[in-house]
């Protein structure tokens, strides 16, 4: 019996069979949406409709294809319990990030939806999950949209999006078959075929497909900069929201550019790490053992720039003001190292002159600048806040400044907020520790993440930043009740500092975002160096001026 309920879901999954809900779920809610009727569940408010599929399952002969469009189904589809997430690697350590171990599938196109009661045109939310496109689902519990759904009245969505090998890989065979001629990039696409679904269906749940906001956190903020340069996604959003975003380098299709080798070139040497001896043998890998195997020969998933999904570098499109022209929202947190520390140096400097003899050496003329911003008094902290600015800080900072000049609005963050578990592990303001504030959710954190209190001043500080978010995402203009009004970027390089309640501030960090983008300028310029994660103690030497670069 259980086999044959396997079965009939997979044919379901494929369009080929509809399958009724459960009996003990007929009680839930039931949308009669476009795509086909689901039943969810309602929980204090929101009704919550779970695992719902945005695309057929990328599996067989569609692995490495562009997701494919479902046919709508007819009989009621249950939607209470989350979908698979993508496949990924499951040894992650003591990670303060790692939870339980997910239920993993190539059949992982899922997206999961949570509605006010009653909603009508609200605003919709559409949550990227980070993992460094390689971990992370939108089931984790610190993503619930329950929360933001009923105290904001928003309709919430958080989507899953293929990963690592099985999301990024370009390929010469791949680009072969494609009708573009082109590879890579799926798990991109995949973001967009949510977001087209969204816009043919959420009506259907409350929201207004007009007004839609993309958001994301590291990867996540990363695929919301590929999808504000791709022509692919132009349209179907109305507001984004960029945490801890990095504007790096990214390796092109066929060109070794700015240090980066091709990414057809990277999938012709994975294929032979792998010992497989074309895409067919590729293809017939097992999911798992194909994901844990391309990790551990070193591959690395990025995003492709194509010409066409990606048509140029991150910098050169937002230099241009070819990005989505839509109100932003960027910020960085104060912390992001203190938990990432393998971005640090894996041989740090012995001692001060050390220190300063090794920026001197790659800095030249730009030194005595970056001495002042990252000084040898206090190398623990200068090591640890140099890739903090030369990944989050420049970028946040540039995307708010880039935006406005597309005539949209630019708002810029800093969180930089701290309690006793946290700071005592020395994880003050870490990578990814605003999310549960931003959802409401910070007694839905993972195992090991150190333990928010239960005070008056964290639900404040939760209740505010929840409302700035939703704000944003309703009007494009971030305000809360009884907080100080955000002002957007502009002239006086205006940012909210979320420190122990929200705090209006200008000029952050003097300096910082001038000296990072005459570094990045002149390493484009020279076009050999990539800027990545090559930042201070680790920096190649600085190419010369160029007139593009004062």
């Amino acid at each position: 019996m259980k086999a044959a309920v396997h079965i009939l879901a997979g044919l379901a999954a494929l369009g080929c069979v509809t399958v009724q809900s459960p009996a003990w779920a007929e009680s839930g809610p039931v949308v009669q949406a476009p795509a086909g009727p689901l039943r969810g569940e309602a929980v204090d408010g929101v009704d919550v409709f779970r695992g719902v599929p945005y695309a057929l399952p990328p599996t067989g002969w569609r692995r490495w294809r562009p997701p494919a469009e479902m046919s709508p189904w007819t009989r009621t589809r249950d939607a209470t319990r989350f979908g698979a997430a993508c496949h990924q690697p499951v040894a992650r350590g003591e990670s303060i990030y790692s939870g339980e171990e997910p239920t993993m599938s190539e059949d992982c196109l899922f997206l999961n939806v949570w509605a006010p009661q009653g909603a009508e045109a609200a605003p919709v939310f559409v949550w990227i999950h980070g993992g460094a496109l390689t971990t992370g689902a939108s089931n984790e519990a610190m993503y619930d949209g329950a929360r933001m759904a009923a105290a904001q009245g928003m309709v919430v969505v958080s989507i899953n999006y293929r990963l690592g090998v099985l999301g990024y890989l370009a390929h010469p065979e791949l680009s072969a078959e494609s009708r573009q001629k082109i590879s890579g990039n799926y798990g991109l696409l995949d973001q967009v075929a949510a977001l087209k679904w969204i816009k043919g269906n959420i009506a259907a749940f409350g929201g207004d497909p007009g007004n839609v906001t993309i958001a994301g956190e590291s990867a996540g903020a990363l695929s919301v900069m590929y999808l504000m340069a791709s022509p692919e996604a132009r349209g179907l959003f109305h507001k984004a929201i960029a945490q801890s975003a990095y504007m790096i380098s990214t390796p092109e299709l066929r060109s070794t550019r700015h240090g980066d080798p091709a990414a057809e070139t990277v999938g012709v040497w994975l294929q032979a790490q792998l010992g497989r001896q074309n895409l067919a043998d590729l293809r017939g890998m097992d999911a798992q053992e194909l994901t844990t195997a391309s990790l551990a020969k070193g591959y690395a998933p990025w995003g492709t720039i194509d010409g066409k999904i990606l048509p140029e570098q991150l910098v050169e499109v937002f230099d241009r003001g070819e990005q989505a022209p839509v109100p932003l929202m960027a910020g960085f947190n104060e912390g992001e190292i203190r938990s990432l520390r393998f971005l640090l140096p894996p041989s740090p400097p012995a001692d001060a002159e050390a220190y300063e003899a090794a920026i001197r050496a790659s800095y030249g003329p730009l030194a005595e600048t970056f001495l002042k911003l990252y000084p040898s008094s206090d190398l623990k902290e200068s090591l640890l806040a140099t890739p903090r600015d030369g990944l989050y800080g420049w970028t946040a900072e540039r995307l708010a400044r880039r935006q406005e000049r597309t005539g949209q609005p630019g708002f810029l963050y800093f969180f930089d907020h701290g309690y006793p578990a946290m700071d005592e592990a020395d994880l003050h303001a870490f990578h990814a520790s605003e999310i549960p504030y931003v959802f409401g959710n910070v007694d839905r954190t993972p195992p090991r993440w150190p333990a928010i209190p239960e005070t008056e001043g964290e639900r404040g500080l939760s209740q505010a930043m929840m409302a700035y978010w939703a704000s944003f995402a309703r009007t494009g203009a971030p305000v809360a009740p009884n907080q100080p009004d955000w002002p957007a970027y502009g002239e006086g390089r205006f940012y909210m500092a979320f420190e122990e309640t929200p705090v209006v501030r200008d000029h952050l960090m003097p300096d910082m975002y001038e000296t990072h983008e005459a570094v990045v300028c002149r390493r484009r310029a020279a076009g050999g160096i990539a800027w990545n994660w090559n930042f201070g103690v680790l920096s190649p030497a600085l190419p010369p001026k160029t007139p593009a670069c004062q």
